[in-house]
């Protein structure tokens, strides 16, 4: 039985370039998938298909039971979205902006303005509150326009890279948040850049690239993949960087990393502790002057970079994705309807 959002065979075009190119998705109810991925791999193309605000050229997809190509205003009147950029009326309060997302999908005034309160507080705005949202900070309208996303308490949520823009301690309480509504059977799709929140939230992660899904499962199974342990080394001069590499690469099972800046060395290895003990004897025999060396297992940004040949970046690069959250209040405002 298909999950709370499952997708089958999504293709999607703009002009020559396919941005989504037979994407399958399901993510059962209650449970988190994280969607990574490079610029340009289809990520907020996804997003927009699932939410209702763009159509694909082929595939069908299904959210929380309801067919999205055949009842879109459905879907809409049982789902959460907050974009990549915060789509909130500036002219409004805090608070109004909120109690209207409320209005709109019919509560009552008295109800309206009781969650609005109840979210200004869980999202540190209650100081803020009865300011126009003109005057806030862009963390300050990101996490509004979270808040707008979860007035109702949609039963499938999305999130297009939702902490960017927060500070660390605002990132922190999100994922609060989010654990909290996943607790109470909400079912969230996840995209975002920062790899350490995938590893912390998402039950199940997809890598995209090209419009294609290239690699699922938990983060444990991904990193199993990418294999074996790292040895990081970081020297104390730039000048011991090159006796540092001949030292690792004796041991190493794969190519040695420099990061010349950080003057940092990592190599994939075998063997464990007792390897890292020889390690740092023999540094110590070539004279090599140490900050700091440790051994890790491999990070959800190597198994990115094994799968897609380099690193996560800030931002969605498609082409389409800037213009999505001019759609985000129309769709909340179709699906109060």
């Amino acid at each position: 039985m298909p999950g709370a959002i499952y997708a089958e065979g999504l293709v999607k075009t703009f002009g020559d370039v396919r941005a989504l190119d037979g994407v399958d998705l399901d993510v059962p109810e209650g449970t988190v998938l994280g969607l990574l991925g490079p610029n340009g791999a289809g990520k907020t193309t996804t997003v927009r298909v699932l939410t209702t605000l763009l159509q694909p050229d082929s595939g069908s997809a299904v959210v929380a039971g309801i067919d999205v190509l055949k009842h879109p205003n459905e879907v809409r009147r049982s789902i959460g979205l907050s974009g990549q950029f915060a789509a909130v009326d500036e002219y409004l309060t805090g608070r109004e902006n909120l109690q209207m997302v409320g209005q709109l999908y019919q509560m009552s005034a008295r109800d309206a303005k009781a969650r609005a309160g109840q979210l200004l507080e869980r999202f540190n705005l209650a100081d803020a509150a009865d300011r126009p949202a003109k005057t806030y900070s862009g963390g300050m309208r990101r996490r509004l326009d979270l808040a707008a996303a979860l007035v109702v308490s949609p039963p499938v949520m999305f999130m297009d890279e939702p902490t960017t823009g927060l500070d660390p301690r605002n990132r922190q309480q999100l994922w609060e948040v989010i654990q909290e509504l996943v607790g109470g059977g909400t079912t969230l799709l996840l995209t975002t850049q920062y790899l350490e929140e995938a590893d912390h939230l998402a039950d199940d992660i997809c890598v995209v690239d090209h419009g294609k899904v290239i690699a699922r499962g938990t983060s444990d199974q991904l990193k199993a993949r990418t294999g074996g342990e790292r040895v990081e080394v970081v020297v104390h001069e730039p000048d011991q960087i090159t006796p540092a590499r001949e030292v690792l690469a004796g041991y190493g099972k794969g190519e040695v990393a420099v990061a010349e800046h950080t003057r940092k060395l990592t190599v994939p290895v075998t063997g464990g502790a007792k390897l890292l003990a020889e390690v740092i004897r023999d540094l110590d025999t070539r004279g090599v002057e140490i900050d700091d060396i440790g051994l890790r297992r491999p990070t959800l940004d190597d198994v990115f970079i094994s799968l897609t040949g380099h690193a996560a970046e800030a931002a969605e690069g498609n082409g389409d994705a800037g213009r999505e959250d001019a759609a985000g209040p129309s769709a909340r405002k179709e699906g109060a309807k």
